[in-house]
């Protein structure tokens, strides 16, 4: 059968429609971005309109770059990690003088390309999960090709996760990436 998208272009596209899935639960509006801002390391653009208590923003932006993988990660029991490929948009994730947070958000897809997606008239299963984590004050990648990141296990991306963080950037909280120790 002839698909004009390949496996990469599939895994994208679930990706998107995880980060969807999850946004549109929580009432959070989702845009996906064009390949400028792919560029920049910007696959989405998530809005929150919520009061949250002891926060007196009621809108709150956040950029997302996406990335999926059927690559089995590394797990060191608190963490996985994952080998972001490209250091120009892991130095903009990265980046302290930007004004909006940014979020690395990767989703391991299984390797069997037929376990991806399940649907049936009860469900749609989408396996597996995503994990997010905030690259931000990350050391500077020292080669060309990409530097190894660390998710941790906890930051599974949830609708309840997923408003957490904008609860979180509401009241001026960084976030701050904190690799492994």
């Amino acid at each position: 059968m002839y698909s004009p998208l390949d496996n990469k272009d599939i895994e994208s596209e679930l990706s998107y429609a995880y980060l969807h899935a999850v946004a549109s639960a929580v009432g959070v509006n989702c845009v996906c971005k064009n390949r400028h801002g792919d560029n920049r390391g910007i696959d989405a653009d998530l809005t929150c309109w919520q009061h949250f208590d002891g926060s007196y923003k009621e809108e709150i932006d956040l950029k997302i770059q996406l990335k999926a993988t059927i690559k089995k990660p590394s797990d060191s029991g608190a963490h996985f990690s994952y080998f972001f490929k490209g250091a120009k948009q892991y130095d903009f994730l990265r980046k302290e003088t930007i004004g909006q947070h940014r979020l690395l958000v990767v989703l391991f897809l299984p390797a069997d390309k037929d376990e991806w997606l399940k649907v049936n008239a009860e469900q749609l299963i989408l396996k597996n999960g995503a994990y997010w984590v905030s690259l931000r004050g990350a050391e500077a990648s020292s080669n060309d090709t990409g530097k190894t990141v660390y998710l941790p296990k906890d930051q599974l991306l949830t609708p309840d996760n997923l408003l957490g963080i904008f609860e979180k950037l509401s009241k001026n909280e960084p976030l701050n990436y904190l690799p492994p120790s």
